[in-house]
């Protein structure tokens, strides 16, 4: 299948998704994702039907750990980031439902800070490729990010899949958080 039809297969799964299943799933990322390890995580909040909730970016902050979140920017580019300081410091982004942090504006360099970085996908193979939604903005980003950061993509269970198209600018993931699964390494040996 090409990007366009597995974007389009994955799309249509999580819409069919129920509402107390996502929720499951939800609570069960956070709980995942609070054993991880590091003192400063790049996240994300989730728009639509991506995996997660606003909880795992509070489980993070319970833990003492800075989070910091992206920033669409005007133009197509890499994101801009923030620290995340609690739901109330979220206001609306410059795309339509997504939440953005509303405090100091950080450059796309400041994702070398992170230990760890949670990134949206709807689909991860077995040699990390990362299937998002084609805007290209992490995979701009992703560069900014210091070697050896761990770079963990975030999807339900179903969407670790064996194989997806791979372009020469797509940056490979080291591991994939899954609800039922929990943190699981890539590429797979």
């Amino acid at each position: 299948m090409s990007k366009a039809e597995w974007r389009s297969r994955i799309t249509a799964e999580r819409r069919s998704q129920v509402t107390e299943e996502r929720a499951r799933e939800a609570e069960a990322l956070a709980v995942a994702a609070a054993r991880l390890p590091g003192d400063t995580v790049g996240a994300y909040v989730p728009f639509g039907t991506e995996p997660g909730s606003a909880s795992l970016l509070d489980q993070l902050l319970d833990q003492g750990k800075q989070v910091l979140l992206p920033i669409v920017p005007d133009e197509p580019g890499p994101l801009g980031w923030a620290v995340y300081e609690g739901p109330s410091s979220l206001g609306p982004g410059r795309l339509r439902g997504l939440l953005e942090p509303t405090g100091r504006r950080l450059g796309p360099d400041t994702l070398g800070t992170a230990d760890l970085v949670l990134i949206p996908a709807l689909a991860v193979d077995d040699e990390g490729v990362r299937l998002g939604r084609g805007a290209g903005y992490y995979d701009r980003s992703l560069s900014f990010a210091a070697p050896g950061t761990a770079l963990i993509a975030v999807v339900r269970d179903a969407e670790l899949v064996r194989a997806l198209p791979a372009e020469p600018h797509d940056v490979r993931m080291t591991g994939v958080l899954t609800p039922g699964h929990g943190l699981v390494p890539r590429p797979v040996g």
